[in-house]
C-alpha cells in the first residue's frame, strides 16, 4: 500500500527519539531519516523502525489502522477517486465563482464565464472517475485551473483574441496512479490557464522535512568535530 507524508513523519518522529536516546548512531539515523522520506510503500517504513521502540506512549503503527491520509496532493490517489459528483458545472455572468477545498469534480465538468471570472481549485478535490474531462469557455473573462504537480494534466484549447495554456512548472512530475484530466475549450477575448501549485500546507511540509534534514547534517559535523559525545561517552544525546 502506498505510503502518506502522515506516515513518513510518524516513523521520522521515532527515527529522532532514538538518536536522541542514544539508540541509533548519527550515521545510521541519516541513512534511515533520508530513506523514510524517499519511501513510497508500507513495506518501505516498516523495515526503518522494526528493532526500535515507538515513539512516546505509543505511535500509531503503519497499516490499515492508520489515521487518513491528508489532504492535498500527498492524499492516496486511489482513495479520491470514485463516489458520486458535487459539481459538474459552473457559470458566471458580471461576476464570478469558484470550486476549491473539499469537493467531488464530476468526470465531465462545464464552466463559463461572461464578463466575469471563475476558479477550479483540484489540489484538495476528490474524482467521480479516473478519466476527467473539464471544458472551459469565456468571452471577455478568465478562467483560472489550479492542479497539483503530481496530477495528469492535458491542455487543449483555442484562445481567440486571447489566451489558453499552462503556465511552465518545473516540479511537474504526474503519478502513475494520480487520474487523468483534460482541460478543453475556447478563450474569445479572455483566458483560461491551468496552474501547477502545492497547497500551503504541503509547502509547510516539505519545508519541515528540509529542515529537519539540515539540522540532521549540522548534528552529524558538530559530533564528528570531538568532544565527549563524539567520544560515546554515555548521555543523552540531543538534537539541534
Amino acid at each position: 500500500m502506498r505510503a502518506s507524508d502522515a506516515e513518513r513523519e510518524r516513523i521520522a518522529e521515532v527515527l529522532r527519539d532514538a538518536v536522541a536516546e542514544g539508540r541509533l548512531e548519527m550515521d545510521e539515523f541519516e541513512q534511515r531519516l533520508d530513506a523514510a522520506y524517499r519511501a513510497r510503500t508500507h513495506g518501505e517504513l516498516e523495515p526503518l523502525v522494526r528493532d526500535l521502540p515507538a515513539s512516546g506512549s505509543a505511535v500509531a503503527p503503519v497499516g490499515p489502522s492508520r489515521p487518513a491520509a491528508p489532504r492535498g496532493s500527498a492524499a492516496n490517489w486511489p482513495d479520491r477517486i470514485g463516489g458520486p459528483a458535487t459539481s459538474k458545472g459552473a457559470f458566471a455572468f458580471w461576476g464570478g465563482f469558484n470550486r476549491k477545498g473539499r469537493w467531488t469534480v464530476g468526470r465531465t465538468f462545464t464552466a463559463f464565464a461572461m464578463w466575469g471570472g471563475g476558479e477550479i481549485d483540484l489540489r484538495e478535490a476528490d474524482f467521480e472517475d479516473r478519466e476527467t474531462v473539464i471544458r472551459c469557455f469565456t468571452i471577455m473573462g478568465g478562467l483560472h485551473v489550479t492542479v497539483p504537480p503530481e496530477l495528469n494534466v492535458e491542455v487543449r484549447g483555442v484562445g481567440i483574441m486571447g489566451g489558453f495554456g499552462e503556465g511552465s512548472n518545473g516540479e511537474a512530475d504526474p503519478a502513475p496512479d494520480a487520474p487523468r484530466v483534460r482541460v478543453t475549450g475556447f478563450a474569445l477575448m479572455g483566458g483560461v490557464g491551468v496552474e501547477r501549485k502545492r497547497t500551503k500546507a504541503e509547502r509547510r511540509r516539505l519545508e519541515k522535512a528540509a529542515e529537519e534534514a539540515e539540522r540532521a547534517s549540522a548534528e552529524q559535523k558538530r559530533l564528528g568535530g570531538g568532544g565527549p559525545d563524539a567520544a560515546g561517552g554515555g548521555g543523552r544525546k540531543e538534537l539541534g
